[in-house]
């Protein structure tokens, strides 16, 4: 849904310029036509905006009561990047492996030990 909501800011955004420098030229009839699309999508990302406020929110409540536990679990995690994906096994749990040192990529891009 952010996806769709920034795609469409971008079009009217990026459109009004275009049509700004375009309506020296244009007669009064294609200009009250462009007008309309511009209420059409003013009114179009307000309701989408007021659809998504409600869940702005929860989010918002989210991220406040979860945010103590995820920084403590960041403390315990450290780097991510010492760790494989995520696994879900056959009877539902998750487990997530470590990697092995001879699997971790170093930061100069490979394995190999620099002299």
């Amino acid at each position: 849904m952010k996806q769709f909501l920034f795609a469409i800011s971008l079009v009217v955004a990026g459109g009004a310029p275009a049509l700004a420098e375009d309506r020296k030229t244009v007669d009064p009839e294609v200009e009250q036509g462009l007008s309309l699309i511009e209420r059409g999508a003013n009114m179009l990302m307000r309701g989408l905006l007021q659809e998504m406020q409600p869940a702005m929110k929860d989010l918002q409540g989210m991220a406040q009561e979860w945010g103590p536990a995820m920084q403590q679990l960041r403390g315990l995690i450290g780097d991510m990047s010492m760790y494989h994906a995520p696994e879900v096994l056959p009877n539902g749990d998750i487990i997530i492996r470590r990697k092995k040192p001879g699997e971790l990529v170093r930061p100069n891009g490979g394995n190999e030990i620099e002299l």
